[in-house]
């Protein structure tokens, strides 16, 4: 933060005569909050994370190389870090989340372990590759949404004969801020199965929850939400609804048993921007990553543009106005950290620049 911005209102003349002032208070590991006020409560959000895009043909031959020189046993997770280029060596995609591209190859194993983060996969190539979710296995196929929630084992297979490659969500940053972070390793490299694939959608995806069992985490408990399902209520949607201006044909993704987000600290959505459909200037306080399932377009993102097509990813920051069109029908998945902010109380959008 510029020395304007900190000292805001601050006797710039009498300041000179603080300082032995201030450096005895710093003894005591005590500060003046008039020297930082400015920068620390500002008058409308400024962004850590700066727009940004990865475009998958660019990024799969790096993938591709990674199998070649390390194994997912010395890996532990093969994962290529989408780091926002103005968080560099952070491991952030926006300032409060994680994001990253893993591959694993067939016949390969993603270890077994837990931790107090929970993460997203969002599959972007491949079949017949499968994560197993506190024994429970279920198979992945592009566009799926699959959840491991907080503290749950899980370990990953490719029993395909084509690379997996699935973007990873983490909410680790929010985890880290709390000094809440917990990890186990397995003692063997996959959980048991105790449960067919299956058991979680026909407990809860059926519109239906079984009599009398308590649901206790926040979490849904659904942990694959698939892309032909997801792609079908947005086409029927749009056969008898209006597109809404801003976002065209966007839809939450919800715990059934709630009613509320998916995940207690990841906001995810898919939408469909028809041909030709330009959303109208929108910002929010959540930075949000987007990745494209299906189509071409472009977006807008404060005073840069970016064009995207399949597989691509791509961020729009805090407080930035934003800008979809589509060339064609486009599907876009995006997540952020909406809800955490829904939680505590200053989420925050505008519609229209007006």
């Amino acid at each position: 933060m510029a020395a304007d911005a900190m000292l805001h209102s601050v006797n710039r003349e009498a300041e000179k005569g603080r300082e032995d002032f201030y450096r005895r208070a710093g003894g005591q590991n005590l500060a003046p909050l008039w020297r930082v006020l400015g920068g620390l409560v500002t008058d409308e959000p400024v962004a850590k994370c700066a727009p940004a895009i990865w475009r998958y043909a660019e990024v799969r031959p790096h993938l591709m190389e990674a199998c070649k020189i390390i194994s997912t046993e010395e890996a532990e997770r093969r994962v290529l870090v989408l780091e926002n280029p103005a968080l560099k060596g952070q491991s952030r995609i926006t300032h409060s989340l994680f994001g990253g591209l893993q591959i694993i190859l067939p016949g390969e194993i993603a270890p077994a372990h837990r931790h107090a983060a929970a993460a997203l996969r969002f599959i972007i190539e491949g079949r017949n590759a499968y994560t197993a979710v506190a024994g429970e296995r279920t198979s992945m196929e592009p566009g799926d949404f699959v959840i491991t929630p907080s503290m749950t084992w899980h370990d990953h297979g490719n029993e395909g004969d084509g690379p997996m490659v699935w973007l990873d969500g983490l909410d680790m940053h929010i985890v880290n801020l709390m000094d809440a972070s917990f990890r186990d390793e397995y003692p063997d490299r996959v959980h048991p199965v105790t449960r067919p694939e299956g058991a979680a959608d026909a407990e809860a995806g059926m519109n239906l929850l079984p009599d009398g069992q308590e649901f206790k985490s926040q979490t849904t408990p659904l942990f694959n939400y698939r892309f032909t399902k997801t792609r079908e209520a947005l086409e029927r949607m749009r056969k008898f609804h209006a597109p809404d201006p801003y976002h065209a044909y966007k839809m939450k993704y919800i715990n059934p048993v709630t009613g509320g987000w998916a995940m207690p600290t990841i906001s995810t959505w898919m939408t469909l921007l028809p041909k030709g459909f330009k959303t109208a200037p929108y910002r929010s306080t959540d930075s949000t990553v987007f990745v494209c399932v299906e189509g071409r377009g472009k977006s807008k993102i404060g005073d840069q543009t970016f064009e995207w097509g399949p597989r691509d990813i791509f961020v729009a920051p805090s407080w930035k106005f934003r800008e979809h069109e589509a060339s064609e029908d486009s599907f876009l998945f995006a997540y952020s950290d909406r809800v955490v902010q829904e939680k505590l109380d200053f989420f925050r959008e505008q519609r229209g620049n007006a």
